[in-house]
């Protein structure tokens, strides 16, 4: 009696195989979708939701649904899979003498050009229209994740440095129930690299519907998290979904939110004096 033939139940891990895979099967849109994604996987997989949909003349759900078609969570887990396509396996590292100094200069010149791109892209009314509304905000709050997040605290002390009341919650959960215990005049700050985390997203969503001014800095024009900002801080670089570009995204956001506080520090001239009793006191706190 022959034996009947061996079908894997596992889909293939990458998009592109998937993709090939079920491409008789999807809807017109869909297939549309996939057939841009085969395409030009290189420059999608850097895109977010928006930018793909706004490229392919979808709708967001239309992407949503593709990626779920093909297995994933989320368009996030699409892209992961796409770079593991597109970058294959990483390239055996070189070793010997030099390589640490080659790959330091190489980090240098890395974070050199990421700060004159964000430099460029610096625009003084905005910049502007941002420090008067944290110079006059009875309270500045800052919502961010991973990176991001940890750029928020330092820029919540920076803040408080000048005697501005700043917030930040890396509890989501918390995060919202202070956004909307704020009082009127708030501030709220998101920081999202990719502009698509769905929490920074939401927090600025739940601010935008109390009332309160919002700030997005993000690297992506094109991204949700700058529907519900009242400005929007521009900083440069092109984040790897495999790798998360921690360097790129802590260089240029730190630049903008250095380049923010200059302009709150020349709104307020009491701060010079809130800085040295600010200063003072951490004076026990050193040797």
């Amino acid at each position: 009696m022959p034996t009947a033939p061996l079908f894997s139940s596992a889909p293939p891990a990458g998009v592109l195989g998937r993709i090939r895979l079920q491409s008789s099967a999807l809807s017109p849109s869909l297939k549309r979708v996939a057939d841009h994604v085969s395409h030009d996987a290189d420059a999608v997989m850097h895109q977010t939701i928006t930018e793909l949909a706004l490229q392919v003349g979808v709708g967001e759900a239309t992407i949503t649904r593709l990626c779920r078609k093909l297995g994933f969570a989320g368009f996030h887990a699409f892209k992961i899979a796409l770079a593991t396509d597109v970058l294959g396996r990483p390239p055996p590292q070189p070793s010997g003498p030099g390589i640490a100094q080659t790959h330091a200069q190489t980090l240098v010149r890395q974070c050199a050009q990421t700060l004159e791109d964000t430099a460029h892209l610096y625009d003084p009314v905005v910049m502007d229209t941002v420090a008067e509304a944290l110079a006059r905000a009875p309270r500045v709050d800052l919502t961010g994740q991973g990176n991001s997040g940890l750029l928020a605290q330092y820029f919540a002390h920076r803040l408080m440095r000048l005697g501005i009341t700043a917030v930040v919650h890396t509890d989501p959960h918390l995060a919202a129930v202070s956004i909307s215990a704020m009082p009127r005049g708030g501030v709220v700050i998101g920081l999202s690299g990719s502009g698509s985390t769905i929490d920074t997203v939401q927090h600025l969503k739940l601010a935008q519907s109390h009332g309160h001014f919002t700030v997005s800095i993000t690297h992506r024009a094109s991204s949700p998290v700058t529907r519900y900002a009242s400005a929007v801080l521009f900083a440069s670089t092109q984040e790897d979904p495999l790798t998360g570009s921690v360097l790129g995204t802590l260089t240029s956001q730190a630049l903008v939110l250095e380049m923010l506080y200059a302009a709150v520090l020349a709104r307020r001239p009491e701060s010079h004096a809130m800085l040295r009793v600010t200063a003072e006191s951490v004076v026990d706190k050193k040797y």
